[in-house]
């Protein structure tokens, strides 16, 4: 019977949950999930000085708002500290591990020797086979992994292929500091050891961290979990990425506009691919996402081809599900949050009715709120210069000519005022353009707005016409 997958996602709290980490969450959630298999959380909350509450809400809300739920519940590593120091001392016992009496002063002269002779500025493991009775007076040791001076330590990476590290190369690293404290290269051993993980899908920045993970699992006669170092993400010009690039808290795409169906659609063809799909469901992505199919090179984050994904979530999402999404980020965002506290539910009617016209033109819902606005403008509506620019003599005139024809409209859905304002500009021989650009005008303040029988419907009849007549005359 094959044993059960478990992968875990295990962010340090000292800050947002950031779009690389999103996705490597996503690649955890899909790859135990499409198998059966348990996703687990842990907070690396060991850095107490930089760790926050509000930093591991924002975590937990982001994957939530995400969809990426775990299972079980989170596992604080701070709070595990005595079972790390536990194993610090069964190494020690056991041979793999040993006290190490340096001081601080002497390890910054280590280092410069070995960067004035060229070597690399690592620990030369001077107590690495001295007797603790020469031990200098007053120092309180740290302990150190007694790493392999010989051979290669292999890492048949999912990713990455198989990658060899000389022991040469690894030098004693500390596993327990001299205030006691774990590092932190111990404590995710005995953390994934302990939660019984046996995927581990990282950012290929751990990759020499594997290496050093794997001869402690060695040590201690543990199982090593399957590897998948996964290439960072970089900016759209191929340089690490920044926030001006796009590295900002999940927190902040949601306030942007972005749907989280959207945002994972994205996240996962950053450096994974099924052929040429673009848009790919959940169902789809727990059956087809495999480790393997992660490219080796980074991806590169692109702002426009989010919008674009977006885009096409908003068009074939249902109305009210946008409507659900709108009520969720009005309240938080700085450009609508007055509207939103102002907003009645015959406001959200009238928003839901004009949806469709609304999402078509628009990508993200932010996009789609300035594009709703004329649905809650004050009259006498406040007019934009290029609409101001078509109420001159002309569309005044043409205003008024649709005016007469709207006011005994007896059926005012959108085909049949469509029909009864062709027939005018037939009749009137003007192009139906004619018409519409000082009737979107004068409806919306704007020279651009959804179709303009669509605006029509959406405002109401009494609402439409008191606008028209405020610019006819």
């Amino acid at each position: 019977m094959t044993a059960q997958i478990v992968t875990r996602f295990a962010p340090s709290p000292t800050g947002f949950l950031h779009i690389g980490g999103a996705r490597t969450a996503l690649f955890n959630w899909l790859y135990a999930r499409g198998r059966g298999g348990k996703f687990l959380l842990r907070i690396e909350d060991t850095d107490r000085e930089r760790s926050t509450e509000p930093a591991v809400a924002a975590i937990l809300d982001g994957l939530q708002w995400l969809g990426l739920t775990w299972d079980d519940l989170p596992v604080y590593q701070f709070a595990r500290a005595r079972r790390h120091q536990e194993i610090a001392q069964s190494l020690l016992a056991s041979g793999h591990a040993y006290r190490c009496y340096c001081t601080p002063t002497e390890l910054d002269a280590m280092r410069e020797a070995a960067r004035a002779q060229g070597r690399p500025p690592v620990y030369d493991g001077t107590w690495r086979d001295r007797d603790s009775k020469l031990a200098p007076p007053g120092v309180k040791p740290s302990i150190r992994f007694k790493s392999p001076r010989t051979g290669e330590t292999v890492i048949d990476d999912q990713v990455q292929g198989r990658v060899i590290f000389k022991n040469e190369s690894l030098d004693d690293l500390i596993i327990l500091r001299s205030d006691g404290n774990p590092t932190y290269n111990l404590s995710v051993v005995v953390d994934d050891h302990d939660m019984g993980i046996t995927h581990i899908i990282r950012g290929d920045d751990h990759l020499t961290n594997a290496a050093r993970q794997s001869q402690i699992y060695a040590a201690m006669g543990w199982t090593r979990p399957v590897f998948a170092h996964v290439p960072l993400i970089h900016g759209p010009d191929g340089a690490k990425l920044s926030k001006r690039h796009g590295a900002l808290g999940v927190d902040a795409y949601r306030d942007m506009g972005y749907l989280p169906v959207a945002l994972r659609n994205y996240l996962i063809r950053l450096g994974w691919s099924h052929g040429d799909d673009e848009f790919i469901s959940a169902e789809q992505m727990l059956k087809w996402f495999d480790l393997p199919a992660i490219g080796r090179s980074p991806a590169r984050f692109d702002f426009l081809k989010l919008a674009n994904v977006n885009g096409y979530y908003m068009r074939v999402a249902p109305d009210t599900d946008l409507i659900a999404a709108l009520r969720e980020m009005l309240p938080n965002s700085a450009d609508h949050a007055d509207l939103a506290s102002r907003m009645t539910d015959a406001d959200w009617t009238r928003l839901l009715g004009a949806m469709p016209g609304l999402k078509e033109r628009a990508k993200t819902l932010v996009e789609l709120m300035a594009s709703a606005g004329y649905l809650f403008a004050v009259r006498p509506l406040a007019m934009e210069p290029e609409a101001q620019k078509l109420l001159g003599p002309d569309g005044k005139a043409a205003l008024q000519g649709a005016l007469n024809v709207l006011e005994v409209a007896t059926v005012w859905q959108a085909p049949a005022l469509e029909a009864a304002m062709k027939t005018h500009a037939e009749a009137a021989g003007l192009k139906l353009g004619k018409l519409a650009q000082p009737l979107r005008a004068a409806l919306t303040g704007r020279a651009t707005s959804p179709g303009i029988f669509d605006v029509l419907v959406s405002l109401g009849r009494d609402e439409a016409l008191a606008r028209i007549r405020d610019q006819a005359v």
